[in-house]
């Protein structure tokens, strides 16, 4: 692998691990056994080095989920494929993650927020839209408010004031988050999908 690519990756696993905060140049090129004017030959700052790695992680996030809802056979079961891949995410995510993003990294923190007012709003609004004419979805949502209500939830949960880390795991609070959205959402057909992919039998 290209040594660029390298720091790139390996820098991204010690951000989620530790915390951007938390995490030195120095930590970067001991984690990966080099000098530091190695990791200064391609990254500029440590600035530089966070944008791209996010960069290049939201780019790996909006690819996996084109390919989890193109995969699909419907609506709910792209949500379901969503809440896998929230569980993988989270067990590598730091709770500061955001609060270090939006204090200490602007840009990257930007790049975070055109994501989601991008991308996100709209493969959310997309998918809701396909459940309603699937009937797995109520047709009285508002897809509007609904959709950036999903968007709101994603980081309520990183929220240290309403989840604090020495409370609630991170990973359990946004699959919570999800599948309370997921049964707000359904109908009576989506609901009896849901309970078959939780593998659930529920009384009527």
């Amino acid at each position: 692998m290209e040594i660029r690519e390298r720091i790139l990756q390996e820098a991204l696993l010690l951000f989620f691990r530790k915390g951007i905060k938390a995490v030195s140049m120095d930590d970067v090129a001991a984690h990966l056994s080099v000098s530091k004017k190695t990791i200064y030959k391609w990254f500029a700052n440590k600035d530089e080095l966070i944008y791209e790695s996010m960069q290049q992680h939201i780019k790996g996030m909006e690819n996996s989920c084109c390919h989890a809802i193109g995969d699909a056979s419907n609506a709910m079961e792209a949500m379901f494929q969503m809440v896998e891949m929230v569980r993988g995410l989270m067990q590598q995510v730091h709770p500061s993650i955001f609060f270090d993003l939006q204090k200490y990294h602007p840009q990257a923190w930007a790049l975070w927020q055109e994501h989601k007012n991008g991308f996100f709003l709209q493969q959310t609004k997309e998918h809701l839209q396909k459940g309603i004419k699937e009937k797995l979805f109520r047709e009285d949502i508002d897809v509007e408010i609904v959709a950036r209500l999903r968007l709101a939830e994603v980081e309520l949960g990183f929220n240290s004031e309403v989840y604090p880390t020495t409370q609630f795991d991170l990973q359990k609070v946004q699959i919570a988050l999800l599948e309370h959205f997921i049964l707000g959402l359904a109908t009576l057909k989506g609901h009896k999908l849901v309970n078959q992919y939780k593998q659930i039998t529920e009384e009527e």
